[in-house]
């Protein structure tokens, strides 16, 4: 026992001598390599819960494009999940792809009070509301300019994805005639009175119930004393599958409020060669 003791006495002396500014910490070791651990696996979780949070999955909102759509604008995260990148982007004639880093967040037409859509006929109007849909375009259509900007969006696995964007110039065949009447039909007062039905055909809620609707006629002049403000520079579109043809006689523009009740909808058909709005209807909240 003493020649133990002796031992260990020597060692702790000879550990002194060596270097006296130095304290050993017998535990130092373990506890580096338990905090090394401890960081590593740390940093596994990190990575684990980005990833996850990068992974697109689906949600409710998906079930009905609309919902989705409007999540995808306002939400800066959610839009960089579900965008395809590099995401091919067609510049006229010129084809792009757009880095994940180079993106920078599109609002759509959340930033307006309202949102427009196009169609040929009331029926085709009924799609809005379809949940089996697996392919919608979102489109802006420049007046001045005649330029389209398309957005395509596919859902695969339950979920929607922005796939492309192509920006070019509007096709002769691809509502170039009713935009050219409507971009003069919107912005010029004279214009506007000679191609308005006499009388105009109005659809409202009853103001003395509020869950009837009232349908009357006004006058020309009637029409100018109480029309809303039409959209002058753009118009946006949600293209369900509806056709949209040029050669379409009728075309119906959809003017939805956007967290304000408003709703707007315009009638236009071609008479004699001519286009005219025969039908409005207004049901605001």
């Amino acid at each position: 026992m003493k020649k133990i003791f002796l031992g260990f006495f020597i060692l702790a002396v000879c550990c002194s001598c060596g270097n006296k500014k130095v304290k050993i910490d017998p535990f130092t070791s373990i506890t580096d390599l338990v905090d090394s651990a401890s960081h590593q696996g740390s940093e596994a979780d990190s990575l684990n819960q980005i990833a996850e949070a990068e992974t697109p999955k689906p949600m409710e909102a998906d079930e009905l494009f609309d919902d989705f759509i409007f999540n995808y604008a306002s939400d800066e995260a959610l839009q960089r999940q579900r965008t395809v990148f590099p995401l091919p982007y067609y510049n006229v004639d010129t084809p792009l792809r757009i880095q994940k880093e180079e993106w920078k967040h599109d609002y759509l037409f959340t930033r307006q009070s309202y949102y427009t859509m196009l169609f040929d006929n009331e029926e085709d109007m009924d799609l809005i509301g379809d949940t089996t849909l697996t392919s919608v375009q979102v489109e802006w259509i420049f007046l001045q300019t005649h330029m389209v900007k398309k957005y395509y969006f596919e859902r695969k696995k339950g979920m929607w994805m922005l796939e492309a964007i192509n920006l070019r110039h509007m096709e002769k065949d691809a509502n170039q005639n009713f935009v050219d009447f409507y971009a003069h039909f919107a912005s010029d007062s004279l214009y506007q009175r000679t191609h308005i039905c006499n009388p105009l055909r109005f659809v409202t809620i009853d103001p003395d119930d509020e869950f009837s609707i009232l349908e009357t006629t006004l006058s020309v002049d009637q029409w100018f004393a109480f029309r809303p403000t039409l959209p002058t520079d753009q118009l946006s579109n949600i293209n369900y599958g509806q056709k949209n043809e040029d050669l379409s006689d009728s075309k119906i523009l959809k003017v939805n409020g956007i967290g304000n009740g408003y709703s707007n909808v315009f009638y236009f058909r071609k008479k004699k060669g001519e286009w005219e709005l025969y039908k409005y209807e207004d049901t605001s909240i």
